[in-house]
């Protein structure tokens, strides 16, 4: 069975172009080109692809519109294509709280230095992306100015909300991409930890990432107890934009880190894309150091190397969070963190975009608790104090 997709740009040239890398895998067919996104609205409801590849600016409909038409008509995951700037990332934004699953370069020349691995990183991520749920974690939408301050300053825990249920889709048969372990996942875990103080509340997450984060970081008031540090796969050019978004939307305060930030509750310090993030302990005092991304290490920055540090810094202290996400980034961050006494939530199958990250930290028996997506911020302000 090879994965469908449907690609809607302006741009002839680039229509063709990843027509023809696409075809080319063997496990991935093209089956239709739009020209403008209400086009791809019209084409996505006729063909029902697999996957579809959006641009953002196009003529008559544009690819944000288009994205949210096609959520609401025949929910499909959706891999945008946009510019590696600020404006782009401001765009690419939007489109993923529109209901897009991920999104790359529209420039060839930044995914990848030749063709054989263009070739490869197209097709791994049209595949990861093909299993994906595309409208898991999205039943409300998040607002877009800030809350109001809460009337107490600490507000009772919400009863998690009922979410609309994710379109699923059967993961390809017979591709050459990594395969998820066979075992079934484990049940999600309601048993609960007890409320305590922690040093540190570290969250780790990839794809559909953005807008789990959001999800979870607005439920927090403005005087919560604990310093967060945030761990987002994501390109150096967007994390400014991306930690300037959740500013405005959250009480508490966002902002991206910088080498020599300083711990302190009530703020969450995200970190830069490109880079490496670790926290040290200076007389308890947390402090974060930046480093250059290690061109060994597959994910700048990565979540194993900040919970590394987290589970030498301040062993025991620290609470742990893995949501939504490709890959196993974050187990082996968990697994020390874990044998320092600290403890780890996970996000559980049914709310994730892509159940990598958090899979591979509750199969390994790390988690402590796995949760809904719109059970972890609630669970953050009655579990952390």
């Amino acid at each position: 069975m090879t994965v469908s997709v449907l690609v809607v740009d302006d741009s002839g040239f680039f229509r063709k172009r990843l027509t023809e890398i696409l075809n080319a895998s063997g496990s991935i067919k093209v089956v239709g080109a739009a020209t403008n996104g209400r086009e791809g609205v019209e084409m996505a409801e006729k063909l029902r692809p697999d996957v579809i590849t959006m641009d953002y600016e196009m003529p008559v409909m544009n690819g944000i519109a288009a994205v949210k038409e096609i959520m609401r008509r025949c929910p499909t995951p959706v891999l945008m294509f946009s510019s590696l700037t600020y404006e782009g990332a401001r765009v690419t934004l939007d489109a993923l709280e529109a209901g897009a699953v991920d999104f790359l370069p529209k420039n060839f020349e930044d995914i990848a230095k030749d063709g054989s691995e263009l070739q490869r990183i197209l097709r791994e991520r049209i595949l990861d992306v093909a299993r994906s749920s595309p409208r898991a974690g999205r039943g409300h939408a998040a607002p877009s100015s800030p809350r109001p301050a809460p009337a107490s300053p600490r507000p009772a825990a919400a009863p998690p909300g009922r979410r609309e249920p994710a379109v699923s889709r059967p993961a390809p048969a017979d591709t050459q991409a990594p395969r998820q372990e066979p075992e079934a996942p484990p049940r999600p875990s309601r048993r609960r930890t007890a409320s305590r103080h922690y040093d540190v509340v570290a969250i780790g997450t990839s794809t559909g990432g953005p807008i789990a984060l959001q999800k979870v970081l607005v439920n927090l008031p403005a005087n919560f107890p604990a310093p967060l540090v945030l761990i987002q796969h994501m390109p150096g050019s967007f994390t400014p934009a991306f930690a300037e978004r959740l500013n405005k939307l959250c009480r508490i305060q966002v902002r991206q880190a910088e080498d020599g930030d300083m711990l302190r509750p009530g703020l969450a310090l995200l970190a830069p894309g490109g880079k490496q993030m670790m926290i040290e302990n200076r007389g308890g005092q947390g402090r974060v150091r930046i480093l250059p991304g290690d061109d060994r290490l597959n994910y700048k920055p990565s979540v194993d190397v900040t919970f590394g540090s987290l589970a030498r810094s301040f062993p025991g202290k620290t609470l742990g969070v893995i949501l939504t996400g490709m890959g196993a980034d974050g187990k082996e961050g968990s697994r020390m963190m874990k044998q320092t006494g600290s403890v780890i939530w996970s996000q559980d199958e049914k709310s994730s975009v892509i159940y990598g990250m958090p899979m591979a930290v509750a199969r390994a028996g790390l988690s402590d608790e796995i949760l809904s997506l719109d059970e972890v911020g609630p669970r953050l302000v009655e579990g952390v104090h």
